[in-house]
């Protein structure tokens, strides 16, 4: 009981990130289908990043010496700019909502989960119960994020995209320096 305890604490730790994300991301005036695709998206990489830390990710973090940070950062700024472009355009942009805005959003919000996967160990053996204990909490906050974020699409339209856009670009500086 304990093992199961300390999964959900952290599933949940590491799924703050994607619920805040999710509810700035949903200002952009989602379906719900696209909600539940990337909700989805976002827990299968919550699932398997973990996985992928325990497997390569010492060894890959001991002889490639680059800062994930960076990439989230840069990943960050690329979604906020889209927003924010997209709400002064008249026509309806999918570029965030495309597969690869979902798997880009999917990537950068699992990150701390790869991380987390170099020590899994510590946390328990039974690591398929570990990650899908993390993709299941991971899906369900940025589902609930993406609801929120669209009832303040619903509620302030444009501004709510523009707001949204401007939270992720700072978002993404942050994370680069």
């Amino acid at each position: 009981m304990n093992v199961i305890l300390t999964c959900l604490v952290v599933a949940v730790s590491l799924s703050m990130d994607a619920f805040s994300l999710a509810l700035i991301y949903g200002t952009y005036g989602m379906s719900r289908k696209n909600e539940i695709i990337l909700a989805v998206i976002v827990g299968v990489f919550h699932f398997f990043m973990p996985l992928l830390g325990l497997g390569f990710g010492g060894l890959m973090l001991k002889f490639f010496n680059f800062n994930l940070e960076l990439v989230v950062g840069v990943i960050f700024l690329i979604i906020g700019a889209s927003m924010i472009v997209s709400s002064f355009k008249d026509e309806d942009v999918k570029v965030l909502i495309g597969i690869l805005g979902n798997l880009l959003f999917g990537l950068s919000v699992s990150i701390d989960s790869f991380t987390t996967g170099i020590g899994l160990s510590v946390i328990s053996n039974n690591y398929i119960l570990v990650s899908s204990i993390f993709m299941l909490v991971s899906g369900v906050f940025t589902y609930i994020g993406l609801l929120f974020g669209n009832k303040l699409n619903s509620s302030f339209g444009k501004y709510a995209t523009i707001g949204g856009g401007i939270l992720l670009c700072i978002l993404g500086v942050l994370r680069l320096f």
